[in-house]
Parts: C-alpha cells; structure tokens; sequence
C-alpha cells in the first residue's frame, strides 16, 4: 500500500525530536534543562485553571458553533479593543484547535495548487508544510540581521511573482523573537494589498513584546490593516500550549468559507476549553499574565548576559516571544552538532536552525534557546553550555596538538 506524496515528503519538526530524546534522557535519570521548545512554565492562570473545574462538573458540553463560542469570540473581541484600541467584529473571529488549525484553515482558504507564499528565512517550520500541503510553493526570502531577520517591503517586491497569493509575517518571530517596526509592517502590507494578496500576520507572541516607549502594549497589525487576517493563540502570553486553542481574525470575504471549511475539519474546538478560555479575560488573568511577560523579559535579560560572557554572538537583540536565536561559529561546530552534542554530553536540549531557516541561510550557523523556562534553569543551562564548549575547545586544542 502507498503512502501519499504529502506524507511522504513532509519534514520533521526537529524540536519536537529533540524535546522526546529530552524526555527519553530524563526517564532514564538524567536532569536534562529544556530550553528547545516554546512552552511557558507557568501553566494556565488560576482564575482559568478554576473555571475548567467548574464546567467538569457533568453538565452536557455539545458541540459550540464551528467559529466559536459566541461569548469566547465577543471576549477576543472587547480585548483588541481595550489592549489595542481597534474594533474587531466579533463575527470575524473563529475559535480554533490551536493556533496551528488556525493555520491550516486560513491556508486552506486562500492558497490553491501553483500559488506562491512569500514568508521569511528563517521562519516557523510547520507553514512550509501547510502551504505544501495544498499545492502552494513556500518562497523563503533570505533576511538579515539589517532586517531584523524579518520581511520587508523591497524585500516582498523584489521575490514577487505572478502566482503570489499570500504574504506570511510573524512578529514577534518564532525563531528570532524579533518584530517588524510599525511603520514598516503597514508599508509591508498596503505594497501586498495594492497586488490583490493576502497578507497573514502571525501574532501569537503579540502580547509578550516589549511596549512602546510610551507603554503602550505593541501594535496589532489590524491597527494599519484592518483586513489583514491574523492567526493567535492561548498558548503563550496565556500560558496554556497543552490546551490546543487559538483565534484567527478574518476580513469578511474569509468568514464564511473559513466557517464551511472548519466544520468539515474540525466539527468545532473543545466546548469545555472554550468556556474556561473565557476566563483569561478577567482582570486577575491579565494581571497574572502581565506579570508575566515582565518575568520573561527578566529571563531575556539573564540569557543576553550569559551569552555574551559564552562569546556566543547574538545577532539581533529579541524584543518578544521568549527566544534568543545565537550564532555557534565560534565553537568549530555546526549548529545540528552543535545541538546533538550539548544535549547527549551535557543534557541541554536546544534547537538548531534547520528547522526554521534554509541550508543558503542561517541553518547551519544558529541556534535557538527558549528561555520559557524557570531563571534556574536558565542559569544551569548556561552553565552547562558553558562546560560543553570548554569540552569542544579542550578536545580541538588536543587534535591540533597531534597533528604532524
């Protein structure tokens, strides 16, 4: 029997096979510190956490609508409005099974066999393989530090083809923490709106960048474009990964066909999940959360330092998410070695570039950490990187010594 094409030819998401050999390490004994995936250690604000108990209570939980809970959408909806001061219409967000179903419908929505997607190099992986997997061609636009590792807009104009249908942007960007100015994401998205294009902005990690000189939490994107659609997630500035529920927010032409296309699916997101999700909402959740975000800068803080002591080069300093995205070099090692090495000798589990950028960009020469973890184990993992690379320049030291 065959296997399709598709998953013949779908790659793997190498942090995730780092994060089982981590956890393999860690059944047998091992104290392995896990800075290779996304996933805060805070868990679920309490006020959240009670609400789920709540609803457990045996009470029938039929399917919600395919787009959401009409309650869930109209609290998305009243926080872009009091955080962000734009006004989203509550029946242009659907509630999805995390922010990757999000993905995977608006893709489904708007990419058809022979359509490009212009997105980053380096970029989050699993958007190649959704575009793939409906026919799309992924075009990576190299970036660079100048750049802030983002799309810009010459950038866009120059890798324009006729077939392009779609613009992804993340900011903050997964693997970077990096975010697009502004000034430039609006001029970015009004150069992809005058060509007829979708412009689909991941935002997942908008709430965890730095705020304005002023305070003012960062700019969502719907301030400059209000029909640009945007994927988020309860994940991470919510603290709740394993929960597996998102948000897209669509223009009006999205709506429907987004709707046709979740009920087949999906059916819906998880009804009981959908009503504690209302719940992070409170004043007491957001309060939880911001304190938060402050912790998270903190870690990124102790992270830069450590780093920069290592001689490990980082060359764009992160203004979100909770990712430092370094430069390996400097140790002799590529970074898929570089990665291997740190977690089978020394049990650091990190992610090398691969999974985000191409072989002609920053694959072999970067690392990502995820600094999501506790400052004690961000302060032992620095440690241990610290040894592993005495190791390195130990063992290099010895093999140029007996060389004829």
């Amino acid at each position: 029997m065959k296997l399709s094409q598709r998953a013949e030819t779908t790659e793997p998401f190498h942090a995730l096979a780092i994060g089982q050999r981590a956890a393999e390490l860690a059944a047998q004994g091992h104290h392995v510190v896990r800075l290779s995936i996304g996933e805060p250690d805070f868990g679920a604000p309490p006020e959240v956490l009670a609400a789920l108990r709540d609803v457990a209570d045996g009470r029938p939980l039929p399917y919600t609508p395919a787009l959401g809970l009409p309650e869930l959408r109209a609290a998305i909806a009243r926080n872009y409005r009091d955080r962000h001061g734009v006004d989203v219409d509550p029946a242009r967000i659907a509630v999805t099974s995390g922010a990757s179903a999000a993905l995977l419908l608006v893709l489904a929505a708007t990419v058809d066999p022979g359509d490009d997607v212009l997105l980053a190099d380096p970029s989050y992986p699993c958007n190649r393989q959704l575009i793939s997997t409906f026919g799309g061609r992924a075009l990576t636009l190299p970036t660079t530090p100048e750049d802030r590792y983002q799309l810009s807009t010459d950038a866009v104009r120059r890798a324009w083809t006729p077939a392009t249908s779609v613009v992804m942007v993340a900011s903050p960007s997964n693997p970077t923490g990096t975010s697009v100015p502004p000034g430039e994401l609006a001029a970015l998205c009004a150069e992809v709106a005058a060509r007829d294009a979708w412009r689909v902005v991941d935002e997942i990690y908008l709430d965890l960048a730095d705020p304005a000189p002023d305070g003012t939490p960062a700019r969502t994107v719907l301030a400059a474009d209000p029909e640009a659609v945007v994927v988020s997630s309860f994940s991470k500035y919510f603290g709740m990964t394993g929960w597996r529920l998102g948000w897209a927010v669509l223009p009006p032409a999205l709506v429907e066909p987004v709707e046709r296309l979740a009920q087949n699916y999906f059916i819906a997101a998880s009804t009981p999940l959908q009503q504690a999700a209302l719940a992070c909402f409170t004043p007491g959740s957001l309060a939880v959360c911001e304190e938060r975000r402050l912790e998270f800068a903190a870690r990124r803080a102790l992270v830069l330092e450590g780093l920069d002591a290592l001689g490990l080069p980082v060359p764009v300093v992160p203004d979100g998410a909770f990712y430092v995205y370094f430069d390996v070099r400097s140790s002799g090692l590529d970074a898929g070695e570089f990665c291997a090495r740190a977690l089978a000798e020394h049990h650091v589990a990190l992610t090398p570039g691969r999974d985000f950028a191409s072989a002609q960009g920053t694959a072999q020469t970067h690392v990502r950490l995820s600094y999501a973890a506790s400052r004690a184990e961000l302060t032992e993992g620095l440690r241990r990187i610290g040894e592993f690379l005495s190791a390195v320049s130990a063992t290099s030291t010895r093999a140029s010594a007996t060389q004829p």
